[in-house]
């Protein structure tokens, strides 16, 4: 269901895409096909992105616990944490939309070309 984040997100030919950078895409490619294999006649696009959505939320929770000693010190900073991960996410997915309405048509034959292949 997406295109390959690792060729569409240097929207700015004079961006260097650093080993780091590189790394982070294709965690997000892997993550992204393992969304798309779970792809089925039971399972359709909105229920696996809805189920992402809360493993990525899941994660996220556990990656915001680590340092913390105690259960009601991490609980104060709920508020402090959910408005960072929101922000972030925010900022993505606008970036991404951005990035599928620029490249529409490119994306939507990837995605033909993917169901083909089936």
């Amino acid at each position: 269901m997406s295109q390959d984040t690792t060729q569409n997100n240097d929207t700015d030919a004079n961006i260097e895409i650093t080993p780091e950078m590189q790394a982070f895409y294709q965690r997000a490619d892997a993550i992204i096909g393992m969304a798309n294999s779970q792809l089925s006649p039971d399972a359709h696009s909105g229920q696996v992105g809805a189920s992402l959505l809360y493993a990525a939320a899941r994660y996220s929770a556990s990656v915001a616990s680590i340092g913390f000693v105690k259960g009601d010190d991490f609980a104060k900073e709920k508020d402090d944490i959910v408005e960072f991960y929101v922000k972030q996410y925010r900022q993505m997915l606008s970036d991404n939309l951005t990035d599928y309405a620029q490249n529409f048509d490119q994306y939507v034959q990837l995605n033909q070309d993917d169901k083909s292949a089936e």
